[in-house]
């Protein structure tokens, strides 16, 4: 679960912490203040008034720009009705956007799925300028209940303007977020208010989507509902058309210059060659790994400890931010991928889209070969949604194993309790799915056409930019577990940087990776105290907030209370960064180390437990002292019983109700006082 970004803690930054220095402006800051401001009145004096030219410089635009912002005038060029928007984080409602524009086929419409950055929202109002039309949201709610980074504008947008009249627009939501989570589906829930509020008319309503127990089934019991009351409301009927529709077509290359295809690239071809700054999601930096070891001495887990090199990537970071790293499956599944299908790999192709007018011109970068696309582009090893099964189905020859798999994809009960069974709690992904149905052998273009893209994984960052600019670490637990099905599932991420060893045969390993912000941040005044909590994997953004405290004494200044709650299985197996953490509370950075060894003893301590033992200490830090309070590690039990432990705390030394308690905790929360990084 990651951070908001919001502009405020940023402005504050940049100010910088006035010392007590005695004269605060000398004769000398007062005469240059002077100058510099007379030159600028004297600049905006002399200016000559601007000529309207940007009037003109507008109807040159479409030559220029390839992008057409207006997504309007491109309903109108290719003749759609229905635009599917969506708040993507991790590529869910992307995929969910995608299944209903194609649904609108079937009742004779025509949909388009659309990225709200990449268009001019305002133009939402003009929308009725188009016959039968209909705006779709699918949005996903990211961190605290935040919009996704690809959402932002579009949420501020909504916040601004509220003279805005969305009278002619009729609209509809549906809405992807976790229960396990603080603010439950807060994105999907404002858009769904907000677009009423400016006098939208809503057309069906509002789909909740919870992660934490079956999203793709809460899409399906919603989306089989929302088509029949779109048919009503426009009078139209579903083609009987069932069969699934391809969206790209498929080419093969048999003499193409390498230098054209893909090898595993994200944005620009050879942009892992050639580096050029700056580095984001579209464009990552290939850090070099400098360290990669094993942190615990014993039991069953791997939890590693990862460096990497950014220096002279002017990539910059703060503690508590996160690092995105984009991982590659293992060779093993895509070569058992080839063989089960019986195709070559290598084969250079490109997918291209059928409707020559969108924007998304291929599913993933072409061209390139099926085994880079299976190596670097695509999701394999998920448990495929209904939608792949659905239209995978046709091509499986038993009978029994296509009605099967079009059950799965229904609404009907037998059919959802056959998919989380068989496909869900048994974690199937595409392999053992062909595995264990030997009638179906797809193409694998059109497999290659449905499966969702491989995602970047995000970590909070374990070091702090002040002590190491040049390097960014990383503390994960590798994952691995045996499945219903007695196969071992392994965690894509986590065992590709554990194989991520610092020379492979003489060459650095490197990893594609960007930051992205969050507002996991120390309080400004170095003098506030911290609580940090974070038990298991969740130490990771505390070291780095542990090495700014140090560092900040080290540079004179006066350093709160740093007091930390951590957790693991047993001292002498998985205690995490023991030596360091150790080294700071000797001399005096951390001015408390309280440590849960949950299976050290005979009944189970965790860190909430710890907490509710030091209950007069905490409440003075928090109710006395102003002290922040950082929660980071699992969002199901862990963030939930530390809360819970804030609650009966506050209503007991702080004698309130439990209504007041939650508030309480809740003002914390908007103040900034009580920030969690978690993730279920």
């Amino acid at each position: 679960g990651l951070k908001p970004e919001s502009p405020e803690h940023e402005v504050l930054l940049s100010f910088p912490m006035v010392e007590e220095e005695e004269p605060l402006f000398s004769n000398l800051d007062l005469f240059l203040f002077s100058l510099i401001v007379g030159l600028v009145i004297y600049w905006f004096m002399s200016r000559k008034k601007p000529e309207p030219i940007p009037e003109f410089k507008k109807l040159d635009t479409p030559t220029l720009t390839t992008r057409e912002t207006s997504f309007i005038e491109k309903m109108k060029k290719t003749g759609k009705n229905i635009i599917v928007f969506y708040g993507s984080q991790t590529g869910t409602a992307e995929e969910f956007a995608n299944r209903l524009s194609k649904d609108a086929q079937r009742y004779g419409m025509k949909g388009m799925a659309a990225d709200p950055e990449e268009y001019d929202m305002g133009e939402l109002s003009r929308l009725s300028e188009i016959t039968n039309s209909l705006a779709i949201f699918c949005m996903a709610t990211y961190g605290e209940g935040d919009p996704t980074d690809n959402a932002q504008d579009f949420y501020d947008w909504l916040q601004e303007n509220d003279d805005e009249d969305l009278s002619g627009l009729t609209y509809t939501v549906f809405a992807l977020g976790n229960k396990t989570y603080e603010h439950y589906n807060a994105m999907g829930k404002y858009v769904d208010k907000r677009l009423e509020e400016l006098g939208a008319k809503r057309i069906f309503d509002l789909g909740l989507g919870d992660d934490d127990g079956n999203l793709e089934e809460d899409f399906i019991s919603w989306r089989e509902q929302f088509w029949p009351a779109v048919c009503e409301h426009f009078g139209v009927e579903a083609s009987g058309d069932e069969s699934s529709i391809r969206q790209y077509e498929l080419k093969e290359h048999s003499d193409i210059n390498m230098n054209k295809v893909y090898t595993g690239e994200i944005g620009r071809l050879k942009s892992f060659e050639v580096q050029k700054p700056p580095f984001d999601s579209k464009n990552p930096f290939l850090a070099p790994v400098t360290v990669n070891r094993k942190l615990n001495r014993g039991g069953d887990r791997h939890l590693m400890h990862l460096e990497l090199d950014i220096t002279g990537s002017k990539i910059r970071y703060e503690s508590g931010d996160h690092v995105a790293v984009f991982p590659t499956n293992d060779s093993a599944l895509v070569n058992k991928l080839g063989q089960i299908l019986g195709v070559d790999l290598d084969v250079v192709i490109s997918l291209n889209n059928l409707d020559e007018e969108s924007n998304k011109k291929h599913p993933f970068p072409c061209p390139t070969t099926y085994r880079t696309a299976l190596t670097h582009y695509l999701d394999i090893t998920h448990p495929p949604r209904t939608n792949v099964l659905y239209e995978l189905a046709q091509y499986a020859t038993n009978s029994k194993d296509q009605e099967n798999m079009r059950k799965m994809a229904s609404s009907s009960p037998e059919g959802k309790a056959l998919y989380q069974s068989w496909v869900l709690d048994s974690c199937r992904n595409i392999l053992a799915i062909l595995e264990d149905m030997p009638s179906l052998r797809p193409p694998i273009d059109h497999l290659c056409e449905l499966l969702p893209r491989l995602q970047a994984r995000y970590y909070s960052i374990a070091s702090s930019s002040k002590v190491h600019p040049n390097s960014i670490h990383i503390c994960a637990v590798v994952v691995e577990y045996e499945t219903k099905t007695g196969r071992i599932n392994k965690g894509v991420a986590t065992n590709w940087l554990k194989n991520k060893l610092v020379t492979d045969n003489g060459h650095k390993s490197t990893v594609p990776m960007y930051i992205r912000k969050s507002q996991f941040r120390l309080p400004f005044k170095a003098t506030n105290p911290v609580i940090m909590i974070g038990p298991g994997t969740g130490i990771a953004p505390f070291m780095g907030f542990i090495q700014e405290r140090g560092w900040l004494k080290e540079q004179g200044k006066e350093v709160g209370e740093t007091v930390l709650y951590y957790g693991c299985r047993h001292k002498n197996e998985d205690y995490l960064y023991q030596e360091e953490l150790e080294e700071s509370e000797k001399n005096g950075v951390l001015t408390q180390l309280n440590i849960a060894f949950s299976r050290d003893q005979e009944h189970k301590v965790y860190v909430q437990h710890l907490l509710k033992q030091n209950k007069e200490d905490i409440w003075k830090l928090i109710h006395t002292d102003n002290a922040h309070i950082y929660i980071c590690g699992d969002a199901r039990n862990m963030a939930k019983d530390v809360q819970t432990a804030f609650h009966e705390i506050a209503e007991e030394l702080g004698g309130m109700t439990r209504t007041q308690a939650t508030d309480y905790i809740k003002k914390l929360m908007t103040k900034g006082r009580y920030s969690q990084d978690v993730w279920s």
